[in-house]
């Protein structure tokens, strides 16, 4: 296995014991040693323990797992994620006929293109760190539907899941006898993590949008706090073709007298987030001005950071996620948290660091920069778009000392493939064209044309079946006495990376 070069920066830091268990509690994570059944093939799985998995299986009991089953077969005969009627007249109504749930709770309300659900991540474990309940809602899941709400840091149990379902499904019934459309599965889960928010109930609500802001089924809360991931061009066809474009859509979730939370942008949009501001009367942190990273070093398991927030620096922070890109998620977050307790504005000071660290370090993101096995290395990464590309290579060759990297690629037949290809073909030595399982997914033939245009016809190889694609892959990073430096990453989309995991025994 090729492992992240340490800092001098972590070996300095050792005569601080707290500070190393922390270090040390977070890098030892290999995964466990199994045999996984993946069709007609078996792949080998890494040695050593299993770490806590935040990426839910399915329900041990067979009643439980036949009744989630079946709500997730009512929730996909909706319309799905990708077909939209650009309204909230739906939600509206839902929300209206449920009591106004999504009003019962402060929140906090990201948008982006990049990083929305890893920035949603950390600032749901700082939040908690301060002993405050937290919701979670992000969009799409890795592996199982439940992940999307979370309550203090899980994803909801079956059971809840089941029973909130049930509870709102009258409701549902009732709007979509009334509107001309139907409410579509988006807006039904929405519905659900507002209504368990409000019945938990929590003390404070992350949200992500799922795409756009200002009609997103997510925008019918007022959050206090709007945060504002990089804008990059992803979903063209539906929200714009330039980043300014984009941000008129996302600067929807920008309310009277907010604080928005702004990550470095592109010029156009930030000009646009910055006049919405204005039109509100809302306050703006800018990162690289209000706040942002002082110091990053790489470091075993993660990187080290000093960042600044808006009460000041923090010192000594450790975040066991690789690349530039989540400490700068690390930053928005850490500024998030802040502004939500008044810091910079209200009242002077910072938060307690030793808490933000504790915090940090425990922040996961399954399916970023996600190490799965060994011998040799297999990484997994849902970027779907360049920009998402571009991030996850420079973290990847950043953190990995790998002398061989394969790449494993299956994208959605919506995206820019053409330039996710671009972005990966400097780091891959070959690329593997499979597809994943949904009627989404890219043709594999298709999407190996455009990969012959990009690698060359003798780097890439296509292999349709997820499990042969692994397998093919594994075993071209074994080739040629590279075991020991050579490494795998599946990447390409939410749903490649998601049946990976699981073919791979991350379930």
């Amino acid at each position: 296995m090729s492992e992240p070069r340490p800092s001098d920066r972590h070996d300095a830091s050792e005569s601080d014991d707290t500070f190393a268990e922390i270090v040390d509690e977070a890098t030892q994570r290999d995964p466990d040693l199994a045999v996984i059944e993946a069709g007609s093939r078996t792949l080998r799985t890494a040695s050593g323990p299993v770490p806590d998995d935040e990426v839910p299986s399915r329900p041990a009991d067979p009643e439980v797992d036949k009744a989630l089953r079946a709500v997730e077969q009512e929730l996909a005969g909706r319309w799905g994620e990708t077909k939209l009627e650009p309204s909230v007249a739906r939600i509206a109504a839902l929300m209206d006929v449920l009591g106004e749930p999504q009003r019962a709770y402060p929140s906090i309300h990201i948008t982006g293109t990049n990083g929305k659900t890893s920035t949603a991540r950390m600032i749901e474990a700082l939040l908690g760190a301060f002993d405050l309940r937290t919701g979670r809602y992000t969009s799409p899941h890795v592996q199982s539907i439940t992940e999307r709400i979370s309550l203090d840091g899980a994803p909801m149990d079956p059971e809840r899941f089941i029973e909130t379902y049930q509870d709102i499904k009258p409701y549902v019934e009732m709007v979509d006898a009334q509107q001309p459309y139907r409410l579509s599965f988006f807006e039904v889960l929405t519905g659900m993590a507002y209504a368990a928010f409000a019945d938990a109930p929590v003390d404070v609500a992350v949200v992500e949008v799922g795409m756009g802001g200002s009609w997103d089924a997510t925008n019918v809360i007022d959050a206090s706090v709007a945060v504002v991931t990089p804008i990059s061009l992803d979903h063209t066809d539906r929200l714009g073709t330039t980043p300014a474009e984009i941000a008129g859509e996302k600067a929807g979730v920008i309310k009277q007298d907010a604080t928005v939370i702004l990550a470095q942008q592109p010029v156009d949009a930030a000009q646009v987030m910055l006049k919405k501001a204005v039109e509100v009367d809302a306050t703006v942190a800018r990162e690289g001005m209000e706040f942002g990273i002082v110091s990053r070093e790489i470091a075993v398991g993660g990187q080290l950071l000093t960042l600044r927030g808006l009460g000041g620096e923090y010192e000594e922070i450790f975040l066991p996620l690789y690349g530039a890109h989540q400490a700068h998620n690390a930053a928005v977050a850490l500024s998030a948290v802040e502004a939500f307790f008044g810091i910079g504005a209200e009242q002077p000071g910072s938060l307690d660091h030793d808490t933000i660290r504790r915090a940090f370090a425990s922040v996961r993101s399954p399916g970023r920069l996600e190490v799965v096995r060994s011998s040799p290395t297999v990484v997994l990464d849902a970027a779907h778009n360049p920009a998402g590309a571009r991030a996850t290579a420079d973290g990847l060759s950043e953190a990995f000392g790998f002398s061989r990297l394969i790449g494993v690629v299956g994208a959605s037949d919506d995206k820019d493939v053409r330039g996710l290809l671009e972005a990966f073909e400097p780091i891959f030595a070959e690329v593997v064209i499979t597809q994943n399982s949904t009627g989404r997914a890219m043709n594999a033939d298709a999407l190996a044309a455009v990969a012959v245009e990009v690698f060359g016809g003798d780097r890439v190889q296509v292999e349709p079946r997820l499990d042969d694609a692994l397998e093919a892959a594994i075993t071209l990073a074994e080739e040629e006495n590279e075991y020991a430096g050579a490494g795998v990453l599946v990447t390409g989309s939410v749903i490649t990376v998601g049946e990976a995991r699981l073919l791979l025994g991350r379930h």
